[in-house]
């Protein structure tokens, strides 16, 4: 918690991270949310794993549950839990980001990104075995099914991961300080 209180890196990082969680209370098309962006970019610049885990998360949450409130029943939607986990895994790959900042390998990770959201939450439609026989067929057939959302869900990773590291890049280049670590 010190860190967050002095590290002005870490303030700007959970800051942005706040900002674009609040924008998933706009209305938006299926799956064009922040979710993927966030975990990735936070798992990239925070150094401390904790924070990187649990920032993305505690801001998953909040908007969650601001959802809740303007459309009840919103939040911990059915299969909440393979969205939370997806959200888990997407942060290790900012790990492997790291020092290795360029476009064309964060573009890579957000369609990695992507690909773990949309194969973990059909997964786990497909267990509750309310729409679709748990059996192969099944499960094909629920990610079938799950293509036409999947555009989306890449098209909002791939533009919240540009707004993200956009934003920290020119913060670090034209605002140094801002962007500092202690």
């Amino acid at each position: 918690m010190n860190n967050i209180l002095k590290d002005n890196k870490t303030k700007f990082i959970t800051i942005t991270i706040l900002v674009v969680a609040i924008s998933r209370l706009l209305p938006h098309p299926y799956n064009f949310t922040p979710i993927g962006a966030m975990a990735l970019f936070g798992g990239t610049f925070l150094k401390d794993k904790k924070i990187a885990f649990g920032l993305p998360l505690a801001a998953l949450l909040i908007s969650d549950l601001l959802l809740q409130l303007i459309k009840p029943g919103s939040a911990f939607y059915e299969g909440w839990f393979w969205v939370y986990l997806s959200f888990i895994l997407i942060t290790p790959l900012g790990f492997l980001l790291g020092n290795k900042l360029k476009v064309q390998n964060v573009i890579a990770a957000s369609l990695m990104g992507s690909i773990l959201f949309f194969v973990l939450t059909n997964f786990g439609v497909w267990t509750t075995g309310l729409m679709y026989p748990l059996n192969g067929a099944g499960l094909m057939s629920c990610y079938v099914s799950a293509v036409p959302f999947f555009g989306g869900t890449i098209m909002g990773d791939l533009f919240f991961n540009a707004l993200l590291f956009g934003v920290f890049a020119i913060a670090k280049w034209r605002m140094p300080l801002l962007v500092k670590e202690v």
